[in-house]
């Protein structure tokens, strides 16, 4: 086997139906001028394996939608992926994924098109985004050699950056749950840790409007600029 065959990514396998289901997929659209009400937000959570971006795996996936300013509960999106070759880390117990529950888990080609069809093009929300937008574009690669483009924004900049009198800029999902005393169910699985990003982020959208920050586009724009603000150098 030479060099470059060894390097080459393994094609995934998948049957005609999942083909024709990736072939369907939506691309996502971009940010647009239109309110931040009238978008259509999917608020995503993941657990995997652990927190190697490059050898661990996505155990499951949790998801909620925020449209029309509000948490809709008929849009929600829940799956634990079957992952039976896989190690798992002590951390993954704390989330109730034990070796039977991942063993009886959907096949992980059929849950990340279920997700993706979910997702359809709306843009993505989640806490500490870049571990998520990683982890579930390598799942994607991997299963469907699918590529991910969505736009995902990081509630966890959104937060200080929108609430500078906080004061709580490295905080944690959980210090911003405690900040704005927000009374969450259950934590530490996927679908209840989406449900509670989504509980702040709707707070986060009514102080966007308050800075009149009205729009997608501009949040994001905003966004960009405290970033690059953030990562300039001081003299």
């Amino acid at each position: 086997m030479s060099l470059f065959s060894w390097l080459r990514a393994k094609k995934p396998r998948l049957d005609e139906a999942q083909q024709q289901r990736l072939a369907e997929l939506r691309g996502p659209s971009a940010l647009g001028h239109g309110t931040l009400r009238s978008q259509r937000w999917v608020v995503v959570d993941l657990e995997t394996s652990g927190l190697n971006l490059n050898r661990d795996q996505v155990l499951s996936i949790g998801a909620v939608v925020i449209e029309d300013g509000a948490v809709d509960f008929s849009q929600m999106f829940e799956r634990t992926l079957q992952r039976t070759a896989t190690k798992l880390s002590p951390s993954v117990l704390i989330h109730g994924l034990g070796p039977s529950a991942i063993a009886a888990g959907s096949d992980p080609v059929d849950a990340l098109l279920d997700f993706m069809a979910f997702v359809g093009d709306s843009p993505l929300l989640a806490f500490h985004a870049p571990f998520d937008q990683h982890m579930l574009g390598r799942a994607l690669m991997d299963s469907l050699g699918y590529r991910l483009t969505h736009t995902f924004l990081d509630v966890a900049e959104i937060a200080p950056l929108l609430c500078p009198e906080a004061n709580i800029r490295e905080a944690g999902l959980d210090d911003w749950i405690s900040h704005f005393r927000l009374h969450v169910g259950e934590r530490h699985h996927a679908s209840a840790d989406a449900l509670a990003t989504a509980e702040l982020m709707l707070i986060l959208f009514s102080r966007a409007r308050q800075q009149h920050i009205d729009t997608p586009q501009t949040l994001q724009e905003r966004l960009s600029q405290w970033k690059r603000r953030k990562q300039a150098p001081s003299f």
